[in-house]
């Protein structure tokens, strides 16, 4: 291989996974990465099963050495593989599993749930043609306030972050896939979003040791392929305020390799987020990654301009080639091991054999049940008995653009409350809404307010906008029968601590919805235990546990 060759070995730029025609500006984009390029990977974002596997395979056909291919895969291979949503009839078309979050899988507190969720991850990933779903998060998120984690870990207990991330490291490396623990060194304790500033962890080193390098320790001895790195500064390990975990050689070289022995692939974290590009030049950051100790440049700015820059510090003697052919190494072996280099295509007439089946899915709701949390139940409200002639309104606060958040729960609702009424929110209604959907609510048997908020907000305001608060609190006070449930964060409560009934259900996923709405009646046992923790709220564990209703 020449430098020129080499270089582009660590370079993995982003596609976007839809169907683009040969001679469209995306496609040839992407073409020209692969082909002129030399680029060593890629990593893929939404499209549908089919139109991935075919896009990768017409970019395998292009390259001269096998590409490597990501995705951001931290809820099952639905997580980015899914069809489009078809306007304006609003169908969903089909797709990969998509698994609730991690989260709910720390609440079932199952370390088989999290096994199986890495097995169907894994043959979902390879039969598209991915062989790095970058997952699983092992961050453990123990700031209610982290804007970006929040219910992509497994909790905030170190030790159970570390079981459950172990059993999906095996289950998905047992399929064929390769394991990618994140984001190391640690991203829970964070109150800012790496995508928009660099945060910065001022814990000491014995702190880092035990909780947040507890389950990464754990992921290594469990036999994980690759780590992530952090756009995080940890002054306790890198001495500086200002210098990113992923451009650290303390962090990746010293901490990584030497103390805890990985011999893995390195991939950074995208470096197109801010965390970087506010404080580095795209060209001077590509090769700090390399000197650090990075094997894979994920996402970067411009790929032909990385490898410019990535050459000219090898040939200026500023990286040695030795290095950059130690990542090159261990690049091409798990393309060996991958099987790559015998074939390096997928079979697009078998994905509908392993991609999105019965049996998947079936595994997506049993941790989607299992993971039902109930914290707080005053009047014994739960489970509801089921009244076709009630007067129910069911309010759903969600982003604009999320169609789909709350139509599998009010459609299963609604099969029992016929009379069953909606009223859509988001953050642009305007006050004087909430005022005639307090007098709806208030002629009602029971309310139901259902909240689709991924994680904190980066501007320190509260994560539900204070009218839809105040109107909570506006059924407590006229004692209308009301349950708030929570499709995502759980911290809401704090917004919220007036709320009759508290449900969690951890993710916006299809079989999360249905399964809270199910809960709701009694249908399946309420079981999960939380696995995180809000002062003066809830402590880790908490979670009432109710049978099936007539047991």
């Amino acid at each position: 291989m020449t430098v020129e060759e080499k270089a582009g070995q660590l370079l993995m730029p982003w596609m976007l996974g839809d169907f683009a025609p040969a001679g469209s500006e995306d496609f040839e984009r992407m073409a020209e990465a692969v082909r002129d390029d030399g680029v060593g990977g890629v990593i893929v974002s939404v499209g549908s099963p089919s139109e991935v596997a075919a896009k990768i395979n017409n970019l395998q056909s292009l390259a001269k050495y096998p590409l490597l291919v990501g995705a951001d895969l931290e809820s099952g291979a639905g997580y980015r593989m899914r069809g489009a949503v078809y306007l304006p009839n609003d169908i969903e078309l089909g797709g990969a599993t998509l698994f609730p979050s991690l989260m709910a899988v720390g609440a079932t507190g199952d370390d088989s749930l999290a096994w199986e969720m890495g097995r169907v991850t894994a043959v979902e990933a390879r039969a598209v043609g991915v062989h790095l779903p970058f997952a699983p998060v092992l961050d453990v998120n123990n700031n209610p306030d982290n804007p970006v984690i929040a219910t992509r870990s497994f909790g905030e207990d170190p030790a159970e972050v570390a079981r459950l991330g172990s059993a999906f490291v095996r289950g998905l490396q047992e399929h064929g896939a390769i394991a990618t623990g994140k984001h190391f060194p640690g991203h829970g304790d964070t109150g800012v979003d790496s995508h928009v500033d660099l945060p910065v962890i001022r814990v000491d080193r014995e702190r880092l040791d035990r909780v947040e390098l507890r389950p990464f320790r754990a992921a290594v001895d469990a036999g994980m392929g690759a780590v992530m790195s952090a756009h995080v500064s940890i002054p306790s390990v890198t001495g500086s305020v200002s210098m990113p975990s992923t451009l650290s050689p303390a962090v990746l070289s010293d901490l990584l390799r030497g103390e805890m022995g990985f011999e893995g692939l390195i991939v950074t974290d995208a470096m197109n987020m801010a965390a970087i590009t506010r404080r580095f030049g795209a060209r001077d950051a590509v090769v700090r990654a390399l000197e650090a100790g990075a094997d894979i440049i994920l996402m970067p700015e411009d790929p032909r301009a990385a490898r410019e820059s990535l050459v000219a510090a090898v040939r200026s003697g500023r990286v040695s080639e030795a290095r950059l052919d130690r990542s090159v190494a261990r690049i091409l072996e798990l393309k060996e091991r991958m099987g790559l280099d015998r074939e390096r295509y997928t079979d697009i007439f078998g994905i509908h054999r392993k991609v999105g089946i019965p049996e998947h899915v079936e595994r997506a709701t049993e941790i989607a049940e299992a993971s039902i949390t109930l914290l707080r139940n005053d009047r014994n409200l739960l489970s509801l008995r089921g009244t076709r002639t009630a007067n129910v309104l069911s309010v759903t606060y969600r982003a604009r653009n999320n169609l789909l958040a709350g139509r599998y729960f009010n459609t299963r609702v609604r099969e029992t409350y016929r009379r069953l009424r909606t009223a859509y929110l988001d953050s642009g209604i305007a006050d004087s809404e909430y005022d005639r959907l307090l007098a709806r609510a208030s002629r009602s048997d029971l309310v139901i307010v259902s909240a689709y908020v991924a994680a904190a907000r980066t501007d320190g305001r509260p994560n539900l906008p204070e009218p839809l608060s105040d109107f909570v609190e506006t059924l407590a006070e006229r004692r209308v029968p009301h349950i708030v449930i929570s499709f995502g964060n759980p911290y809401l409560l704090s917004d919220v601590p007036e709320a009759q009934a508290y449900m969690l259900a951890w993710s916006a996923s299809e079989v999360s919805q249905i399964a809270a709405a199910r809960a709701l009646f009694g249908e399946i046992p309420i079981r999960g235990r939380t696995p995180t923790g809000l002062p003066s709220l809830f402590d880790i564990g908490d979670g009432i546990q109710l049978p099936v209703r007539g047991r």
